[in-house]
């Protein structure tokens, strides 16, 4: 494929499909800003392997990766932890909710359920096992639950 071919076949992608990788990397951090940060930085890497990834046909799940894994480097360089659960979210949202889970149950939330990827995807695309992916899965939805009960009240 011709390089004039090869960019337009990416910059159609990125036209398509910015506004939902989007709202996947805020889904994923709880703050736009990051989020455009992290949107940018997996960008940045697909166009470097998009021959490569448009050939595997695997766009969507590069980007994504990129957007979880870059967040994990940056939380664990930061020293920032976020509190478990939903707790003193009296009429929080779903998302309020989503967002006060730790980083790891969120991404498996979004990955999972908002995503549609199966246990062993989403297991392959954080670095966990799939035993680590239904456990967290397990914590977050029971969490979510009892802030869904808590805004039904």
């Amino acid at each position: 494929m011709r390089t004039d071919a090869r960019e337009q076949a990416y910059v159609e992608f990125v036209t398509a499909r910015q506004t939902h990788l989007r709202r996947i990397a805020y889904a994923i951090c709880g703050d736009w800003d990051r989020a455009d940060d992290l949107l940018q930085a997996a960008l940045v890497k697909l166009y470097v392997a998009w021959p490569r990834v448009q050939r595997l046909g695997s766009e969507d799940a590069f980007v994504r990766r990129i957007i979880v894994r870059a967040n994990v480097d940056e939380h664990r360089g930061s020293g920032r932890h976020q509190s478990p659960g939903a707790e003193g979210h009296g009429g929080a949202t779903l998302f309020e909710a989503l967002q006060a889970l730790p980083a790891v149950q969120r991404k498996i939330v979004v990955l999972r359920h908002w995503l549609g990827l199966s246990v062993e995807e989403t297991a392959e695309e954080l670095g966990i096992s799939p035993g680590s992916v239904r456990s967290h899965a397990s914590r977050a939805l029971a969490s979510l639950h009892v802030a869904q009960s808590r805004e039904a009240r």
